[in-house]
């Protein structure tokens, strides 16, 4: 699957730095003071419930940002477990999401709801679909682009969220 130990490398790097800022946004809503979270313990279980109602109409914003930040979740999955069925490598998806929902009840750092669980499930399914399209289409350079494409997007990320944090101070 890779073609080289550096290309293996840069693409843990690439994923590690992916976790941290996931983390950073999903429990810390990147805020660099603990406490400044909302001490929020609530917990929807109804899908597209109250939770993404805005003015008595349904965020799509919230639940597309949900979907859009797994879906390196699912692209990295499917380069670093290949031989696994595409259903097996939507359960990290689902379980990582899970911990986020636990760990924000448990510590009461936000509110858990169904509907992040689905939509942050649904984006790791769209980047393991992703992932499927660009080894089909890129063959063996696939992972050359997709390692590129997340570096340029963490690189940029990193710059606007420095950018914030200086700004901000």
């Amino acid at each position: 699957m890779f073609h080289s130990k550096g290309q293996k490398t840069l693409s843990y790097i690439i994923f590690g730095i992916y976790v941290l800022l996931l983390i950073w946004l999903i429990l810390f809503k990147f805020s660099t003071n603990f406490h400044d979270l909302p001490h929020i313990r609530n917990i929807n279980l109804i899908p597209y419930g109250d939770s993404v109602v805005i003015n008595g109409k349904i965020s799509l914003g919230e639940i597309l940002w949900n979907i859009l930040v797994f879906v390196p979740m699912g692209v990295y999955v499917s380069i670093f477990k290949y031989d696994w069925a595409f259903a097996k490598k939507a359960v990290p998806c689902f379980l990582l999401s899970f911990l986020f929902e636990i760990i924000q009840y448990v510590f009461a750092i936000g509110a858990s709801d169904i509907t992040d669980l689905i939509g942050n499930t649904l984006g790791g399914i769209a980047g393991i679909a992703i992932c499927t399209l660009f080894k089909r289409f890129f063959k063996e350079r696939f992972i050359t682009i997709i390692n590129s494409i997340g570096l340029t997007v963490e690189v940029l990320a990193v710059l606007m969220l420095g950018i914030l944090f200086v700004a901000n101070r």
